[in-house]
């Protein structure tokens, strides 16, 4: 399948989305992968990973870009050899990026009751109080899915998604650790079954 949907959250700033239908087979047509990747991708055991992999270099190639285009620094944290902000998140069927010209960042998650389970891991006191239990799977999704978006526009790795972050449920997160305070603005897109979470840095 093509590109499934794109979203222009500014003149700067856009969000692509591929749902995953083709074969393996298939997302290797066209591509003109690096050496390194192409060892990454072998290095995946996972089939469902793999097309994640690929289809986020298609959406690269919407997007004007190539994978000869992305790197990765010394975090794991992936950029665009001209200067642009990325980044990537890939879950089941889904595959999706955001580009923009300050740091962004992207998470897209399946809904499932599993996350009741591990809430109390990420989670602070008052986000589980502010839960509206007819809808906490959904809800709890947004706040994992907001803090991994915040944790990739970070360049420390040691962030607790319990103790250093908030999400308030309205569109507003917050990281804070030692010295540091950041505030972002994030927004949620809901696709058949799964949840997708995009961040900006907040202006205010």
């Amino acid at each position: 399948m093509p590109l499934y949907k794109t979203i222009d959250h500014s003149k700067t700033t856009t969000i692509c989305i591929w749902k995953v239908e083709e074969t393996l087979e298939e997302l290797r047509e066209g591509l003109v992968l690096r050496e390194e990747t192409q060892e990454r991708l072998i290095s995946m055991k996972s089939e469902v990973h793999q097309k994640g992999f690929l289809a986020i270099r298609h959406l690269l190639i919407a997007c004007g870009y190539s994978d000869l285009d992305l790197s990765y620094d010394a975090c794991g944290k992936p950029y665009l050899n001209d200067g642009m902000a990325i980044s990537i998140s890939h879950s089941f069927d889904y595959a999706t990026i955001i580009i923009g010209n300050e740091v962004v960042g992207i998470d897209i998650e399946k809904i499932r009751e599993k996350i009741i389970r591990i809430a109390n891991k990420f989670c602070r006191f008052e986000e589980l109080e502010m839960i509206n239990p007819l809808n906490n799977i959904e809800e709890l999704t947004e706040i994992w899915c907001a803090k991994e978006a915040m944790f990739k526009m970070c360049d420390s790795r040691s962030l607790s998604f319990k103790e250093d972050m908030s999400v308030d449920l309205n569109g507003f997160s917050e990281v804070g650790q030692a010295a540091f305070t950041q505030r972002f603005s994030y927004y949620t897109v809901k696709l058949e079954g799964f949840l997708l979470v995009y961040a900006v840095v907040r202006k205010d």
